[in-house]
């Protein structure tokens, strides 16, 4: 008996510290929203604002490990995209899903100051940081932040699980009327690439962007109007 009490006493105390973990994993995200990966496991994903490989140059704020979330209508869209592409050896890769409000804020900050132009060669070469709002290519507001909008574009998929991006003429978040999708400079290959994906994306309910050929954003999306700010953790 006092061995049954003593298991017993175990075993609340376990639970007394496991069980808040398990809600905060469970809890880390606001209702509706989901990582991709819980739903698409084989998506990649190659969060480029969580490291130093993009426009700015370092990590981006709200940005605190490499994952993409979205809002579960947009994730199982995009599941339906994923589905399609695999019948081919292709798949997607994700550079960005949802952008804390922060994040936009610190793109902000950074285009107003003049003087950091250590990535314009790379991101921005024939553009002015002067006018990067004029032009529209930073803003105060993103539809990402609404949580139904992703960054992404097709690779190849080899036997070994290593991946291969499809030539899509420009690089993601190149500053430039080449990254637009309908770019007449661009190779057929390459605008038949980025017409692939833009009619498997709209196919399952993705509005293209004119202006960025891998900036998609689901249609019926769910928060329309809600700018969020939490994290990505």
């Amino acid at each position: 008996m006092k061995h049954n009490r003593r298991y017993i006493a175990l075993i609340s105390c376990l639970l007394f510290f496991c069980i808040p973990s398990v809600y905060a994993t469970a809890g880390n995200l606001p209702q509706g929203f989901v990582d991709i990966k819980d739903v698409a496991p084989d998506i990649v994903v190659e969060s480029r604002y969580y490291s130093d490989d993009n426009f700015i140059g370092e990590r981006v704020d709200g940005y605190l490990t490499s994952r993409c979330i979205m809002t579960r209508e947009a994730s199982e869209a995009l599941k339906k995209v994923q589905n399609d592409l695999r019948e081919f050896s292709l798949g997607l890769k994700l550079f960005d899903a949802y952008r804390p409000q922060r994040a936009v804020a610190h793109f902000v900050r950074w285009a107003k100051d003049l003087r950091d132009t250590k990535m314009k060669m790379r991101y921005y070469p024939h553009v002015e940081k002067k006018d990067l709002f004029t032009k529209g290519y930073i803003a105060e507001k993103s539809s990402h932040s609404r949580g139904s909008t992703v960054d992404l574009t097709i690779i190849y998929l080899d036997e070994k699980g290593e991946s291969e991006e499809l030539d899509m003429g420009t690089g993601f978040d190149f500053f430039s009327p080449k990254s637009w999708p309908d770019d007449p400079s661009m190779t057929p290959e390459q605008r038949a690439h980025r017409m692939l994906l833009q009619l498997l994306m709209e196919r399952h309910g993705f509005a293209p962007y004119s202006k960025e050929w891998w900036h998609f954003t689901l249609e019926n999306e769910p928060s329309p109007e809600t700018y969020f700010d939490f994290p990505v953790q």
